[in-house]
């Protein structure tokens, strides 16, 4: 519908943008902007040896396309008793997730398949609606912020009691598991943490590392990612992929 003003309406109308402010929708876009600029970190606790844990492997795949989404896979080791040596497992995976629990975060636990979003709430690593609303709920403005720097990775801003993690990891993994629950099946998995190395930061200071040798230098990544976390296991603050020959 079109609105015909007269010369009064028109004074008026400019008047009122001179005093009131032109209407602003920018904020809106930024937000939105802002919120896909800082990710928000999976991280799948899973096993070689447990059942209901491939529909979980193939729910990260999918995240793993998504914007706005840095989504890892940790295997871990407490299945193998069950007859089958996981041979992506990772014994600091077991202690990150214990971690995890201790805190008693809303639906943790010690578990697979588990998916723990941002360090701060978990949800069964299958259940497709429940972790979507734990990342919806986590795409908001962040406080920090991380960057690349040459080899350097550097946080916005200063803040206590975090540490930098840097990850290696494996883009796409093929296993052919012979025994244990899921024998005879070929499971692919996807962002899988090879190595990790945890750098202190000064509380007083914007955190800031090299990424580490080992970590660059790790036979079978193809990725890397840092992250800025709350120590012990704690709220994740920011992460992002990086590269080691930036």
């Amino acid at each position: 519908m079109k609105i015909l003003l007269g010369l009064g309406g028109v004074v008026g109308l400019v008047v009122a943008m001179l005093v009131f402010g032109f209407p602003n929708r920018a904020p809106a876009a930024s937000h939105a902007e802002n919120a896909l600029a800082q990710p928000v970190l999976v991280e799948l606790f899973t096993s070689q040896g447990c059942s209901s844990c491939p529909p979980a492997d193939r729910l990260l795949a999918r995240l793993d396309g998504e914007d706005g989404v840095i989504a890892v896979s940790r295997p871990v080791t407490y299945w193998d008793r069950l007859g089958w040596k996981d041979t992506l497992a990772r014994s600091g995976n077991d202690r990150l997730q214990r971690d995890y629990a201790a805190r008693g975060i809303p639906g943790s636990g010690v578990y697979t398949p588990e998916a723990v979003v941002q360090g701060a709430a978990a949800a069964v690593g299958s259940d497709e609606s429940a972790l979507r609303d734990l990342i919806a709920g986590s795409r908001k403005d962040k406080a920090i912020a991380l960057a690349q720097q040459g080899a350097e990775v550097v946080a916005s801003r200063a803040r206590a009691n975090v540490e930098l993690r840097f990850l290696a990891i494996a883009s796409h993994s093929m296993v052919d598991i012979a025994k244990g629950e899921n024998r005879g099946r070929r499971i692919g998995y996807t962002n899988v943490v090879l190595a990790e190395q945890l750098a202190p930061c000064d509380p007083s200071l914007a955190c800031r590392a090299p990424i580490p040798a080992g970590i660059a230098g790790r036979k079978g990544a193809d990725r890397w990612a840092a992250i800025l976390q709350d120590r012990d296991g704690g709220t994740v603050r920011a992460v992002r992929w990086i590269r080691p020959a930036a």
